[in-house]
């Protein structure tokens, strides 16, 4: 099985960052074991905000294995960037499943709920040219601190989850299954990120649990999310 992280910043990682894609790896290791699945991706790095670029290899465990950092994953991309380039990495990584996790920057910066979920149903019909049987977890949108003080960006976040929602249950089908997973279970914006937007430690645990279990739920991989601090 071959997996493929597809995401935004809270994907990717700054310099420094453990990532939640670190904790999916220490999940897979223990309940799918090492050998049996691969993690794949055209990239590696994190993002380096001196370089403005994403140029670091600067992992929070020096010790995360090279091949298991990679992603397809970008600081500032969403479902507008991704939905043009995810056919030609399904392809290249020969992906089988694709853990993914956008829409937030895209509500932020580029484009309405409306849109944001064009874009998404485009990604997934594109990636299934690449891989007719391929699986995807997908995340609702985590609504940021914006939200708190921005209610028009709060309800577009809020619509966008439904018009997800609807998607996924418009395209799956038995030859392609898709899964909406649930939202982080306890995740806060004030004690799970260091910013209102980006996780630290406690919710990358949380955001791989909801990857973890969603996958586990639905096709059996592996099973519960069992990280240090999934219920921290």
């Amino acid at each position: 099985m071959r997996f493929l992280f597809v995401g935004d910043s809270m994907t990717i990682g700054r310099a420094g960052d453990f990532t939640w894609r670190y904790r999916m790896w220490q999940h897979l290791e223990a309940a799918v074991g090492a050998g049996r699945y691969t993690i794949t991706g055209p990239r590696t790095g994190l993002y380096d905000a001196e370089a403005d670029a994403p140029v670091s290899h600067a992992y929070g465990d020096p010790a995360f294995p090279a091949p298991a950092r990679r992603h397809l994953a970008g600081w500032g991309e969403g479902w507008l960037h991704m939905a043009p380039v995810i056919a030609d990495a399904v392809a290249d990584a020969r992906a089988d499943v694709l853990l993914v996790s956008l829409g937030l920057i895209d509500l932020g910066f580029y484009t309405d709920s409306e849109q944001t979920a064009r874009n998404a149903r485009a990604f997934i019909m594109a990636a299934r040219t690449a891989n007719p049987r391929v699986r995807m977890v997908l995340a609702p949108v985590i609504p940021n601190i914006r939200a708190e003080s921005d209610a028009l960006f709060a309800a577009e976040c809020e619509r966008f989850n439904l018009l997800l929602a609807e998607a996924v249950a418009d395209l799956t089908g038995p030859g392609s299954p898709l899964v909406l997973a649930a939202p982080p279970a306890g995740y806060d914006i004030h004690t799970d990120t260091y910013d209102g937007t980006h996780p630290g430690p406690t919710g990358e645990h949380r955001l791989a649990a909801a990857f973890a279990d969603a996958m586990h739920r639905a096709w059996a991989v592996g099973g519960p999310y069992a990280g240090a601090l999934a219920a921290a």
